[in-house]
């Protein structure tokens, strides 16, 4: 395993700059079009303006977010990759489970999580050598320990050249960058996901409140950046082989 410990120090440009020039057209940054996302963007696109950008799009996303893929394209001029989940496995989950089967338990929800999303991003990420996300370290408990530059996945390096940016950081970059901002903002969210599981955040609740908002104590995450353990990682597990084998059968 490779350790980027030096990069800890380096500012949110240095590492994509470097990021950029070490693995070129290998790398590509993957993004929802929240405020992070579209910091990442801005930066990459002004050291190169070719940066691949990618974003899943889970058939489930408000219609604010298909108007940020187009605001994105006109701004920057970059194509966005669209990462789709598989037909096939979504047609099995749906007919088992449901169309909104993320309200009924956070197993039941993390499955819908793991083939609209985690099972594309991982078929995406197979072409890659790295790829840029927007984490912070402040945006969650969970979050807290994200490195700048991680290659504990083997072959594959994360970067999040964002880490230990504040929400103020990153309002004031976007403010004087005039970088365009997903127009659910603006009605109170303070993070966007698929419609059906994001709502405005209430005066005093956490950034990511909003997502997924039914569950109590659960994690707030959807798999991407962090696995669920213990009883809900095992049902999960059982969710997830029977979709599959729904879809070889």
């Amino acid at each position: 395993m490779v350790q980027y410990t030096q990069f800890e120090l380096a500012s949110a440009r240095e590492v994509l700059e470097w990021a950029l020039a070490e693995f070129g057209s290998s790398l590509a940054i993957s993004t929802s079009f929240q405020k992070e996302g579209m910091v990442v963007l801005d930066m990459a696109a002004k050291i190169s303006p070719d940066v691949r950008v990618f974003t899943i799009d889970t058939g489930r996303l408000p219609d604010e977010t298909y108007q940020m893929i187009e605001t994105v394209r006109k701004h920057y001029g970059v194509k966005i990759e669209i990462v789709a989940p598989d037909a096939a496995e979504i047609e099995n989950m749906v007919a088992a489970h449901g169309p909104n089967l993320f309200y009924r338990d956070v197993s039941s929800r993390m499955l819908c999580c793991q083939i609209r999303k985690v099972r594309p991003l991982e078929r995406k990420l197979a072409t890659l050598r790295a790829w840029v996300v927007g984490l912070r370290r402040s945006q969650s408990e969970l979050r807290r320990a994200v490195p700048k530059v991680d290659g504990s996945n083997g072959s594959l390096v994360k970067i999040s050249p964002l880490a230990d940016w504040s929400a103020e950081q990153v309002d004031r970059y976007i403010r004087e960058h005039r970088v365009p901002l997903h127009p659910l903002y603006s009605a109170g969210y303070t993070s966007i996901g698929c419609e059906p599981c994001t709502r405005p955040v209430l005066e005093g609740e956490g950034e990511r409140a909003g997502r997924w908002w039914w569950e109590q104590d659960a994690q707030k995450e959807c798999g991407i950046h962090f696995s669920p353990n213990g009883k809900v990682e095992r049902r999960l597990d059982i969710l997830v082989d029977e979709v599959l084998s729904a879809k070889h059968a």
